[in-house]
């Protein structure tokens, strides 16, 4: 456990609460619009602007593909206060960037700069294994999922609300929010990683490849690793086309779409931050996993086939147990895991993540733009998530045949 006084503790959660927060928030105020900027910026069609943005999201993804495992290997280092108050900061340029974007090339630039920076949440994630005992985790990693759907919450809806006033207004919005909680960090962050907790800083770890390599290291943990990567690449299907889709699929404005997100994420929250706890208290990691697996393919199944706005509501509030798979999987590799390994863990698992999104965002709109075009030989805006339901169905599968090793 941390040496830090349970007063030091709690502000060092609710930072790094606060770190997820505002990133997503961030994000989530940026996707309504995104389509309508990446159209301005880029003079192309809807369906050109959902190949345009998988490319935006296929380049975050690269770079916090390449950055983060470095991060995460060099916070069990030198500590996590550095490396987040930099990382935190960096955001709030990226949104200056996107603001100012007079050509596609600046938005590029920006999500790469933003996708070096997002090894916010592999150290946050770190400063709460540093100061949680193994068997508060799982809440622990349920409180950073809340924190996630909150700024789902606020984020999309203020995002709609903005692009009213322009599709830059969001991004100003939200580069204040991030330089705002780089003040903030400045402030309130301490160090949680004493110095003899530290290790020694291993090249092999600071690579993609090295990263996952920390998954083959420990009994039970690469077949996780597995089930993760197919359920993250599964769920980039929702980052890479949802707003697109709403706009061809329904007509959405952009206050539409940031509702949308806005119920989703609060939906998500309400149960993480309630639930989790009593959840894994009575039915375990494991059973929570496989539950909300199978939530995670029916929904994503209901999506594409959905016609009715109304039939959209409804699966908003049934998918929220699929919360429940990323902080119930990362538990269970955490458990594996020993203490001073925690850091080049959670640096793994965000490549790991990253490697899906970048495969998964390129892949899900470059089906959604084809079978959006006149060169489809069946036009139709579902097909994309029926395929993502398909590769959810794997992720189950696959967690199936593993749970008598992990219970």
């Amino acid at each position: 456990m941390s040496p830090l006084s349970p007063a030091a503790a709690r502000r060092t959660l609710a930072f790094a609460l606060i770190v997820v927060f505002i990133d997503i928030s961030g994000v989530g105020l940026i996707l309504p619009v995104l389509p309508r900027l990446i159209e301005e910026v880029g003079h192309v069609s809807l369906d050109g602007a959902a190949s345009v943005g998988g490319g935006l999201f296929a380049a975050f993804s690269l770079a916090q593909l390449l950055c983060a495992p470095a991060v995460g290997a060099l916070s069990d280092r030198i500590g996590r206060r550095p490396l987040l108050l930099l990382a935190v900061g960096g955001i709030g340029v990226d949104y200056i960037l996107h603001a100012l974007a007079p050509t596609l090339g600046w938005l590029v630039a920006g999500r790469i700069l933003a996708g070096a920076c997002g090894s916010s949440f592999v150290i946050a994630n770190a400063c709460i294994a540093d100061i949680t005992a193994p068997e508060k985790r799982a809440r622990a990693f349920g409180l950073m999922g809340a924190a996630f759907g909150l700024g789902f919450v606020l984020g999309p809806a203020l995002g709609g609300l903005l692009g009213a006033f322009g599709p830059r207004v969001p991004f100003w919005v939200a580069a204040g929010l991030a330089l705002a909680n780089f003040v903030f960090g400045l402030v309130v962050l301490p160090e949680t990683l004493p110095p003899e907790r530290r290790r020694r800083f291993r090249w092999r770890e600071a690579n993609p490849l090295g990263a996952l390599a920390v998954f083959g290291r420990y009994p039970g943990v690469l077949g996780l690793a597995g089930v993760l990567f197919v359920y993250f690449f599964g769920s980039s299907v929702y980052p890479a086309i949802w707003s697109f889709w709403g706009i061809a699929q329904f007509g959405w404005s952009e206050a539409m779409i940031g509702a949308s997100l806005a119920a989703f994420g609060l939906v998500m929250a309400l149960l993480q931050s309630t639930a989790i706890g009593p959840a894994v208290a009575r039915f375990g990691e494991v059973r929570l996993a496989l539950f909300g697996l199978g939530v995670s393919v029916a929904c994503c199944a209901g999506y594409g086939l959905a016609g009715q706005v109304w039939v959209v509501a409804v699966l908003l509030v049934l998918h929220a147990p699929d919360g429940f798979v990323h902080p119930m999987l990362s538990t269970l590799m955490s458990k594996a895991v020993p203490e001073d390994a925690q850091g080049a863990l959670q640096g793994g698992i965000s490549a790991l993540m990253n490697l899906a999104m970048l495969a998964g965002t390129l892949f899900f709109t470059q089906i959604f733009g084809f079978f959006l075009s006149e060169r489809a030989p069946v036009r139709s805006t579902g097909i994309a998530y029926l395929v993502a339901a398909a590769v959810l169905m794997l992720a189950m599968a696959m967690f199936m045949r593993l749970r008598r090793r992990v219970s």
